[in-house]
C-alpha cells in the first residue's frame, strides 16, 4: 500500500477512527445507517481539505504536498467506502472465484496529483464477467462518492476488456499505464498490470509515443500554441503541467519507470534536470491548487483576475518597476520555459534510444552516413550539434556562433547540444559579451536572411540569449499586466524580429505594402534590427520605458559594431517608438498643426522611414488581431503628410489649394453628378474639404441632396467601408446641443464602438457627421440586419424614442476581465497641439458607452466637439477630442477646466457607471 510520502497523515484524515465510528454507527443502525455513514465520511472529507488548504497555506508553493495530500485524502475515503460495504453491506460469505475486485486510480487520481477540485477518476477490474456482488459492490460505492458530492470519472470492466481496449484507444491505454493500486484484491491487480505490459505495450513503443507527440501538438494549437499568452492554461498550456506528464507518461511507457525521480535512473534526466523538473512541476501544481481554492471549482486557466490572488497567496511582493502580480507572471513563465527546455532534452534522449534499436536490413544493412563537418561542428539529419562535451568551455563564444551557423545554414540544433549549451551559458561573462567576433555572429544571426525568429527562441530557451544580452534577460518571461499584450515582453520582441524578417521577404506584402518597399530603401537594414530588438528593452525597471530603452541603445550598439550614425538612429527609434502610432491614433490628421508637430521630432526621411516599419511591427507582434487595416490606413496617411512636409520644407499647398484640389477629385468622382461640389458643396466650409477623403465627401453631398429633396430633416447612411475595415455611418441633421452624445448613445445600443468621428455643421445649420464603427471584436457591421439595427438604433436615440441613460446602463460589459485591471481615469488638456482647437485626451476603463458618457459630459460643459478619436489599448480606452467653446475658441483659464476635468472623470468612473446600472 502507497501512502504517498504524507507527513503527519492523521491530521489530514485518522482512517483507522473512522472506521470505528462507521462500525458503530451499523451497529447502532444496520441498514438505516447510510446517513450517519455519509455524514461521518462529508465531515472527514471537509477536514481534510481543510487541513491541506491550511498546510498549503503556510507553504504557498508546495504543490506535490497539497496534490499528494489530496489524492491521500480520497485514497482514504475509498478505502473505508469499500471496507463498509464489504463488511457490512454486501459481505461476500464463501466468496466465489468471481466475486473479486480490485479498485485503481487513475488519472492526475492515479499520478497523485489531485488538486482540490479534481475528479476522482477510477477504474474498477473484476477478473470476467461481473458477478452480481461485483456489480453491488461498484454501484454501492460510486453513490457514497457521489452522495460526498464528489466529481466521479469511472469504469469497470474486466481484465480482457482492459486489455482489448487498450489495444484500440490510446486514452485507455494512458489511463491504464498510470493507475494505481487503492484497495481490493491486489493479486487481480498485479495480474492486470502484468497483462498490460506483455499484451500492450510491448512492441508499440513508437507508436504510443508518436500518437502523445501528435496528442501534445493539437493541444497547443488549441491553447494559443505559445508558453508566453498572458492568460495561460495551467493544465493544458503550452508549457503546462500536461507537458511535464506526457514525458513521464512516454518515460513510464518505454523505461518502465514508477515515478518521475526514476527517469534519472533511465538516464533521460541528469540529477540537476530532475531537479528542475521537479520545481517547475511543483510551482505549477501549486498554482493549480490555489486556482482551485480560490474559485472552489476545478480551475484551469490563470485569468487576469486569478492573477493577482495566486500572486498574493503565493507571497510575490511589489517591487520598483513590477508590481508582485507581474513578478509572479515572470516566475511563471520562467518556469513553463524549464518545462520547454526539459522537453527537448527528454525527447532528444528518445529520439537516440528508438535509433539505436532501429536496424537496417537487406541491401544497406551495413550502410551508416557519415555526418559531414560545418566550421568544427557535426551536422546530421539536418542537425548541427557540438562535436565534445567540452567544446563550449574551450571557447564559450561558440555559444553564440552555433546559433548563427543554424539561422544562415537553416540547421536545426541537436537537442543534446542544447542541452550542453543551456548547461554553460554561465560561461557567457564579460569578456565574451566585450568580444567583436560574438558581436559580429549576433549581430549577423539578428539581421539574418532565413529564420532569426526561430534561431533566436531556440537561443533564448537556452538561456543563451539573456546571458549575452542581459538587459534582454531583464525582461525574459516578464509579462505586461493589461489586456492589451498577448504575449511576454521577450515573445513580444522576438516575434516582431520575426515579422521584420517577413516583411524584408515580402511575405506581408499585401498587409504591410508600404513597409515592403520602404525595408528595401533603408539606409541601415541592421540599425531597424537592432531597434526592434531594443524597443521595449526597458521595461519593468520603473519609469518611461522608451527614454530609458534609448539610454540602453547608447551602451549596446557600439558593443554590437554599429556606427555612430547607426547608434544614434537606433537611440531614437528607441525613444519615439510608440510617436507614430500614438499621433495616428490619437490625433487629428487632417490638422495641419499634427504634421508640424510630428515632423518636428522625426527631422528627417530616414527616421519616418525606419519608425514606420518599426510601428507596423511592433503594434502587430502584441497579439492576433491587433494590427487592422484602419491602424494601417492612418499610419499611411501620417507617413504621406509626414513625407510630403520632409521633402519640400513645406506644405505642397496651402489651405485654398488644398481645397480646390480636393473639390477637382470629387468632381471626378462624382461624374454627372459633379454640379453638387458648388450646389452642396458650397455650404460647408474649408475645414470639412480638408478634414474628409474625397469618397466620403462624395456619399455626403449624394446624402444631402436626395435629403434635401424628400425634405427629410434626418439622414441616416450606413455601408460597409472597406478602406478602413469598419463601418461609415453618415448623419445629416439639424444641429442642436446634444447632437453628438445622441447619436454616439444609439451606436453604443447597438452594438456598434466608434473608433473616429468628425462633425461638421453646414452654413443653413445642418449638421453633417461621419463616424466609422466596428463590434466590439474590431470587426465592421456588414450584414443587412446589422446595419440595419445600427440605423434605427441612431434614429431612435435622435428622435427620444428610447431613454438613454437607463438602456445603456442595462448592456453588460463586453470583457469582464477588465474588471481585474485598476484603471483610474485621466483628463489631460493641450492648447499647443492645435491652432484652432484645445485636445481633450481621456484615458479610462474601456466599457460600453464610455464615450457617449464623455460626449454627454461636454456638452453639459458648453463645448463644442469638431472630432473624436478613439484608441483602444485592451482594458484601457483614450478618448480624444478635438473641441472649441461656444463662441468658436480654445477652452483657457485654471477654472474652467477644473469643472470640465470633473465633469469627465465623473463620467468615466466606475463608480458612475455603477449609479447607472443601480438606476
Amino acid at each position: 500500500m502507497n501512502d504517498l510520502g504524507i507527513p503527519r497523515q492523521r491530521e489530514i484524515i485518522d482512517r483507522r477512527a473512522l472506521a470505528e465510528a462507521i462500525a458503530a454507527a451499523w451497529e447502532a443502525e444496520g441498514e438505516k445507517s447510510r446517513p450517519a455513514v455519509v455524514a461521518i465520511l462529508k465531515q472527514a472529507l471537509d477536514d481534510g481539505r481543510a487541513e491541506i488548504a491550511r498546510r498549503l497555506d503556510a507553504k504557498p508553493s508546495a504543490g506535490h504536498e497539497c496534490t499528494a495530500g489530496q489524492s491521500f485524502l480520497i485514497d482514504q475515503l475509498v478505502r473505508l467506502i469499500y471496507d463498509h460495504i464489504v463488511a457490512h453491506v454486501y459481505p461476500p460469505g464463501n466468496r466465489l472465484q468471481g466475486e473479486r475486485l480490485t479498485i485503481m486510480a487513475v488519472g492526475g487520481y492515479g499520478r497523485a496529483e489531485m488538486a482540490p477540485h479534481s475528479d476522482v477518476d477510477i477504474a474498477f477490474l473484476t477478473p470476467g464477467k461481473r458477478v452480481p456482488w461485483c456489480e453491488q459492490v461498484i454501484e454501492s460505492i460510486l453513490y457514497f462518492l457521489w452522495d460526498l458530492q464528489l466529481k466521479v470519472g469511472h469504469s469497470s470492466r474486466t481484465i480482457d476488456d482492459s486489455i482489448r481496449l487498450a489495444r484500440e484507444d490510446v486514452t485507455i491505454r494512458t489511463a491504464l499505464l498510470e493507475g494505481r493500486y487503492v484497495w481490493g484484491d491486489q493479486e487481480l491487480y498485479d495480474e492486470a498490470s502484468h497483462r498490460f505490459r506483455k499484451d500492450v505495450v510491448a512492441g508499440t513503443e513508437r507508436e504510443f509515443v508518436a500518437d502523445k507527440l501528435a496528442e501534445r501538438n493539437d493541444r497547443h494549437k488549441r491553447m494559443g500554441d505559445s508558453r508566453y499568452v498572458v492568460e495561460p492554461n495551467v493544465k493544458d498550456g503550452k508549457g503546462g503541467l500536461r507537458d511535464l506528464q506526457t514525458l513521464y507518461w512516454i518515460g513510464k511507457y518505454i523505461h518502465r519507470v514508477r515515478s518521475a525521480a526514476d527517469l534519472v535512473d533511465a538516464e533521460l534526466f541528469t540529477q540537476a534536470e530532475y531537479r528542475s523538473f521537479r520545481r517547475a512541476e511543483g510551482f505549477l501544481l501549486a498554482v493549480r491548487c490555489h486556482m482551485h481554492i480560490i474559485t472552489g471549482r476545478a480551475e484551469d486557466r490563470l485569468t487576469f483576475d486569478l492573477q493577482r490572488e495566486v500572486a498574493e497567496r503565493m507571497n510575490f511582493a511589489d517591487r520598483p518597476g513590477k508590481s508582485a502580480v507581474e513578478r509572479f507572471m515572470q516566475y511563471y513563465f520562467l518556469q513553463a520555459k524549464r518545462v520547454g527546455s526539459l522537453t527537448g532534452i527528454f525527447l532528444a534522449h528518445i529520439d537516440e534510444t528508438f535509433a539505436k534499436r532501429r536496424r537496417r536490413t537487406g541491401l544497406l544493412a551495413g550502410f551508416n552516413p557519415k555526418p559531414r563537418m560545418l566550421k568544427g561542428y557535426k551536422v546530421d539529419g539536418g542537425r548541427i550539434a557540438a562535436p565534445s562535451d567540452d567544446w563550449f568551455r574551450k571557447d564559450p563564444v561558440r555559444l553564440i556562433e552555433i546559433f548563427q551557423i543554424a539561422e544562415e545554414h537553416q540547421l536545426e540544433i541537436h537537442p543534446e547540444t542544447m542541452r550542453i549549451a543551456d548547461r554553460d551559458s554561465g560561461l557567457i561573462r564579460r569578456e565574451v559579451r566585450d568580444d567583436p567576433r560574438a558581436n559580429a555572429l549576433f549581430l549577423d544571426l539578428l539581421c539574418g536572411r532565413n529564420d532569426p525568429e526561430m534561431v533566436l527562441r531556440w537561443m533564448n530557451e537556452a538561456s543563451v540569449f539573456g546571458r549575452f544580452v542581459p538587459d534582454f534577460g531583464k525582461v525574459n518571461a516578464q509579462m505586461q499586466f493589461d489586456m492589451y499584450h498577448h504575449y511576454t515582453v521577450d515573445e513580444h520582441t522576438i516575434r516582431a524580429i520575426g515579422l521584420l524578417n517577413q516583411i524584408e521577404k515580402g511575405e506581408l506584402k499585401v498587409d504591410h505594402p508600404r513597409a515592403t518597399k520602404l525595408i528595401h530603401k533603408l539606409a541601415s537594414r541592421r540599425a531597424l534590427y537592432v531597434a526592434v530588438l531594443l524597443h521595449d528593452i526597458a521595461k519593468g525597471r520603473g519609469g518611461d520605458h522608451s527614454v530609458l530603452g534609448a539610454d540602453v541603445a547608447e551602451e549596446l550598439c557600439p558593443r554590437f559594431g554599429l556606427d555612430d550614425a547607426e547608434t544614434e538612429l537606433v537611440a531614437w527609434l528607441v525613444r519615439f517608438h510608440l510617436l507614430m502610432s500614438s499621433t495616428a491614433q490619437k490625433r487629428d490628421l487632417t490638422d495641419p498643426k499634427t504634421i508640424e508637430d510630428f515632423v518636428g521630432e522625426v527631422q528627417s526621411l530616414e527616421r519616418l522611414k525606419n519608425l514606420a516599419i518599426l510601428t507596423a511591427v511592433d503594434i502587430r507582434a502584441v497579439g492576433p488581431g491587433t494590427w487592422n487595416s484602419w491602424k494601417g490606413q492612418l499610419i499611411g496617411e501620417l507617413y504621406d503628410a509626414a513625407q510630403e512636409r520632409l521633402r519640400l520644407g513645406h506644405v505642397r499647398h496651402g489651405r485654398k489649394e488644398r481645397v480646390e484640389a480636393k473639390k477637382a477629385m470629387v468632381r471626378e468622382r462624382l461624374g454627372e453628378r459633379a454640379a453638387l461640389v458648388d450646389e452642396i458643396g458650397g455650404l460647408l466650409d474649408d475645414a470639412y474639404w480638408i478634414a474628409e477623403p474625397d469618397d466620403i465627401i462624395a456619399l455626403n453631398l449624394v446624402q444631402y441632396q436626395v435629403a434635401r429633396e424628400i425634405e427629410e430633416h434626418l439622414s441616416i447612411h450606413c455601408e460597409y467601408y472597406e478602406a478602413r475595415g469598419a463601418t461609415l455611418v453618415s448623419i445629416i441633421a439639424a444641429d442642436h446641443p446634444g447632437l453628438f452624445y445622441r447619436i454616439a448613445g444609439g451606436i453604443h445600443l447597438a452594438g456598434g464602438n466608434i473608433i473616429d468621428a468628425r462633425i461638421h455643421t453646414s452654413r443653413r445649420g445642418y449638421a453633417v457627421d461621419n463616424f466609422l464603427v466596428q463590434d466590439p471584436l474590431g470587426q465592421p457591421f456588414r450584414e443587412d440586419g446589422q446595419i440595419e439595427r445600427l440605423r434605427k438604433s441612431i434614429a431612435d436615440a435622435l428622435g427620444n424614442r428610447i431613454e438613454l441613460v437607463p438602456r445603456l446602463a442595462q448592456r453588460p460589459l463586453a470583457r469582464n476581465r477588465a474588471k481585474a485591471f485598476d484603471v483610474r481615469p485621466r483628463v489631460v488638456f493641450d492648447n499647443s497641439a492645435s491652432n484652432r482647437f484645445t485636445v481633450l485626451e481621456v484615458t479610462a476603463r474601456d466599457r460600453p458607452a464610455l464615450l457617449n458618457r464623455l460626449a454627454r459630459a461636454l456638452f453639459e460643459s458648453n463645448l463644442v466637439v469638431h472630432s473624436a478619436h478613439v484608441t483602444n489599448y485592451g482594458e484601457r480606452a483614450t478618448d480624444t477630442f478635438y473641441v472649441t467653446d461656444l463662441t468658436g475658441h480654445k477652452v483657457e483659464g485654471k477654472g474652467r477646466m477644473s469643472q470640465i476635468e470633473e465633469r469627465l472623470l465623473e463620467a468615466a468612473s466606475d463608480e458612475r457607471q455603477a449609479e447607472l446600472e443601480d438606476a
